[in-house]
């Protein structure tokens, strides 16, 4: 009989501790009310409509952007393509933030300009700052199809006279269709998630409503509406596992000579986005640290935050080492894996309901900060197995065998030749848990012990009191930590890994 791994029974252990919130919240939702009256019928339309805006608002961005940088003649195309992937590194709730207190009688743009903008709030707004914050999902999706698209037939029908716009419109855009639609389903899975925005502009969607009714004690109804929440974003899930790229054999590259003046006219119509996302956060949060300077803020918060998401980030890839191995070695282990990605699909919100009525159970877990770092563990593992695998996958296995064959036992051979040779791995998944953990908010404000400010709950608080121009300096720090995420995603140790194992 073939002996098992080592490192199964670790992985099998930390898979079926992964599957604990669901367990909690079908025990906790027994006691919720009815699963379809009209509230939760509203909640739902609601939820399903920024959806869509979402989906469509990205696409309607993403896909002209996709296809100019990938075909057009564009100066500097490696910094206009970083700069429009940018706000995909932003959390969303900035944008949000500083667009409800910017917009709208007495905001911050007419105190500054003298000219009054429409309010940004409810449906609209939210679905806004949800297009502006996830168009790259679909930029990156669609670009990269495009690069990929055998372009002799495209070549011919512009020799045979086929003007370039009715190319694209009718040969090329239909072959990248469904890398469109992946993209799509990126941001519709971002902003069916997601918490700040809708909160912050007062929109009614699933995530807002189970944090009312957290605050309200209803926890049994929060977690119903949690796994209705779930329901979606599984069906959201399947969908995008369902859509595959069209491989095709890349031909000679299309290229799009445009005019400067033409090419800069695109550029400046696509403006607005970089400035409602990046320069208008950036430069409002600059003008009230200004205004205000640090009144109110304790550098606690930022030790806070820096020392939870450190423990997270420890925890994390102390676990995924064995998880990583495990998939590694066979079809068992890779189910493992599979089944510990489950986390990075739950929502903070419902993350955060699961883990509060653990802490009932388990008193000495309740308002601890080690409930708060087990759920950054459970919702970010993912980034470490994903970072640990492709590192471990690409290292010569002789020299595990060869250790194994001088006398060293398997977890000697594991602990000092499999450890050291994937350091470069586990510290860029430390680092990627390290970073979201730090501007993770709903699980925060519901799982921080009392009085355990993090800058992602302090931003929140000043928002609920009204005092947007203490936001300041935990907004400038949350950008410069959104800007560290995005040196290592575009440096590729991000979860690319991740994202292409769950679409397989």
């Amino acid at each position: 009989m073939r002996k098992l791994p080592a490192s199964y029974p670790i992985a099998l252990l930390i898979a079926v501790f992964a599957l604990l919130p669901f367990a909690v919240l079908v025990e906790l939702a027994a006691d919720g009310g009815p699963w379809f009256d009209s509230h939760n019928i509203q909640v739902l339309i609601n939820t399903l409509l920024l959806m869509v805006l979402t989906g469509v608002g990205a696409v309607l961005i993403g896909v002209p952007l996709a296809v100019l940088l990938a075909f057009v003649n564009v100066p500097f195309k490696r910094f206009w393509l970083v700069l429009f992937s940018a706000p995909l590194a932003l959390p969303s709730y900035l944008g949000a933030f500083t667009m409800y207190f910017s917009f709208g009688q007495g905001g911050e743009l007419e105190t500054l300009f003298g000219v009054s903008f429409p309010a940004l709030e409810g449906l609209s707004g939210a679905a806004l700052v949800m297009s502006l914050y996830t168009y790259p999902f679909v930029l990156m999706t669609t670009r990269s199809a495009l690069l990929s698209v055998d372009t002799s037939m495209i070549n011919a029908a512009r020799t045979l006279g086929l003007p370039v716009m009715t190319c694209l419109w009718r040969l090329v855009l239909p072959r990248v269709v469904n890398s469109i639609a992946a993209g799509a389903l990126l941001a519709v899975l971002y902003a069916l998630s997601d918490f700040g925005t809708p909160a912050i502009m007062g929109f009614d969607t699933f995530t807002r409503v189970i944090f009312v009714e957290y605050n309200a004690f209803g926890l049994s109804q929060a977690a119903m509406l949690s796994l209705q929440l779930m329901v979606l974003v599984g069906l959201v899930l399947f969908l995008e596992a369902r859509v595959k790229a069209h491989k095709e054999r890349p031909g000679k590259p299309l290229s799009i000579w445009l005019s400067k003046t033409t090419v800069s006219a695109v550029l400046v119509l696509f403006l607005p986005v970089i400035l409602l996302s990046i320069v208008l956060p950036l430069g409002i949060f600059v003008v009230w640290l200004l205004r205000e300077g640090v009144s109110g803020f304790d550098l606690s918060f930022a030790w806070n935050s820096a020392y939870a998401s450190m423990l997270a980030a420890i925890a994390a890839v102390v676990l995924a080492l064995p998880v990583a191995y495990a998939a590694l070695a066979g079809r068992a282990g890779r189910i493992m894996e599979r089944v510990t990605f489950l986390g990075f699909g739950v929502p903070g919100i419902v993350m955060g309901t699961a883990l509060v009525y653990l802490g009932l159970k388990i008193p000495f877990l309740y308002q601890s900060l080690g409930l708060l770092v087990l759920a950054y563990v459970l919702r970010f593992l993912p980034l470490a197995v994903g970072t640990v695998r492709a590192t471990a996958e690409s290292l010569d296995g002789s020299l595990t065998k060869a250790a194994k064959v001088l006398g060293a036992s398997n977890f000697e051979a594991f602990w000092r030749v499999s450890v050291p040779l994937t350091t470069r791995g586990i510290v860029a998944g430390a680092a990627l848990v390290f970073l979201e953990a730090m501007r993770e908010l709903p699980a925060t404000l519901m799982l921080g012990p009392t009085g355990f400010e993090t800058l992602a709950t302090y931003l929140w608080r000043v928002y609920e009191a009204g005092y947007f121009g203490r936001a300041a300096v935990p907004g400038l720090l949350l950008i410069l930590l959104s800007g560290l995420g995005l040196i290592i995603m575009l440096s590729g140790e991000r979860h690319a890994d991740i994202v292409g194992d769950k679409e397989k």
